[in-house]
């Protein structure tokens, strides 16, 4: 009996609030079991956006540095997600001849095919990052998911471009490899998230699926089986955090963490208004209640989805999809906060949160979807599991000394 093989692949998810690693075990069955987790406060970043190279770097190599300690070996590279705040898209259409002689169509003629719709002109300032099929089309019969092992003469591929400004994404580059790792592969966060938060029979019939990061709200929609439209709107769970510590008068981190602990969109009930302590600016005591942070929290939270339904409208979805709306991202995690976006979008609303073990909250959505895409790249016959190496004396004084003086 052979041996089975395993791989490991890792997601990087930098987000404006944190930076998140996730560790995931493949079989050889494909199945995938999450064995590692890091997070990091993000301390370079504003609305999605790299500002801080130093301070971006330094988060990634905590968060590695957390995941590594937790499962014992060297991430040596990740799969990095690339906020849909960066990203435009195309559309553009494969076209090639099947090329055996009993006209079967391979996976050299499935790339070969996605090649081509990537032959677009695109602007001087963008690059492209992802082309992601959507429909194929054989001898004229379209609709197929995956053409592989059928026959035909000619194989049309309909793609999504995705694009997203050079700048961008050298920032990305450098920041990731100044924290010594290596890169797998680029994933849009929208499309990554979509492929574990939304079901196909959501994606097919049309859904919205709104990730509520901390400085970004992205609103996806998909139809048909694949994203149709996007839109990103600047505001996020950082406000909400904002909005705490002004109207407690705590500082900007302790509003954070008010925001985690006890944040809640729901009024106690009658009778029942309970309370908890906080720390002022002016280093006070102070007895907060629970009704008295919901008036804080629920505007905003109100505001955030007035606005998401505002952009739906724009895109032309002023009616109900029959998919309805999935919420994901950290502030999905809020109290409530399902109740409220139903109230304002008119529409039926899901909370979607990872089913494993260690990442069962929705702020490791995104890392998630990425490690699932990510399945499908691994090549399952070369086991790349390492232990991790130790690190002599010697070592630790050289880190120290090129920490002082490299």
């Amino acid at each position: 009996m052979s041996r089975k093989t395993k791989s490991i692949v890792a997601s990087l998810d930098i987000g404006t609030s944190n930076t998140r690693i996730i560790v995931g075990e493949i079989s050889e069955d494909r199945n995938v079991n999450i064995i590692g987790i890091g997070r990091s406060e993000s301390l370079g970043l504003r609305k999605g956006t790299i500002v801080d190279l130093d301070n971006t770097v330094r988060s990634i190599k905590e968060a590695v540095d957390q995941a590594e300690r937790m499962v014992g070996i060297n991430i040596d590279s990740v799969y990095v997600g690339v906020s849909s705040a960066h990203v435009q898209v195309m559309k553009n259409r494969g076209v090639v001849a099947v090329s055996n002689d009993d006209k079967e169509i391979t996976r050299q003629d499935y790339d070969r095919a996605l090649d081509g719709a990537g032959v677009v002109a695109i602007p001087p300032e963008m690059e492209i990052i992802e082309i992601v099929p959507t429909n194929f089309i054989v001898d004229g019969y379209d609709g197929i998911k995956d053409p592989i092992g059928m026959i035909g003469v000619r194989l049309e591929v309909d793609a999504l471009i995705m694009l997203a400004k050079s700048t961008v994404m050298k920032n990305l580059t450098k920041c990731v490899q100044r924290a010594e790792l290596g890169i797998s592969g680029y994933v849009v966060s929208n499309l990554a998230s979509s492929d574990v938060a939304l079901n196909d029979d959501e994606k097919e019939l049309g859904a919205v699926l709104i990730d509520i990061g901390g400085g970004t709200t992205e609103i996806s929609v998909f139809q048909n089986g694949s994203l149709a439209k996007k839109s990103v709107i600047p505001i996020g769970g950082g406000h909400i955090s904002s909005d705490i510590s002004q109207g407690l008068k705590v500082p900007l981190a302790e509003g954070e963490k008010i925001k985690l602990k006890y944040g809640t969109t729901i009024y106690p009930g009658e009778g029942q208004n309970p309370s908890f302590e906080v720390t002022t600016v002016g280093k006070k005591t102070e007895e907060i209640s629970v009704e008295t942070l919901v008036g804080v929290i629920e505007p905003r939270v109100q505001e955030i989805f007035y606005m998401v339904n505002k952009e739906l409208s724009e895109m032309g979805y002023n009616d109900e999809l029959p998919g309805g709306v999935v919420l994901t991202g950290g502030v999905a995690s809020l109290e409530g906060i399902d109740s409220i976006a139903q109230v304002q979008l008119g529409n039926s609303v899901r909370i979607y949160q990872p089913e494993f073990i260690g990442v069962a909250d929705p702020t490791y959505t995104t890392g998630v979807g990425i490690i699932k895409q990510a399945v499908g790249n691994v090549d399952e016959s070369v086991p790349v599991i390492k232990e991790k190496k130790s690190v002599s004396i010697i070592d630790k004084i050289k880190d120290l000394f090129n920490d002082f003086f490299g």
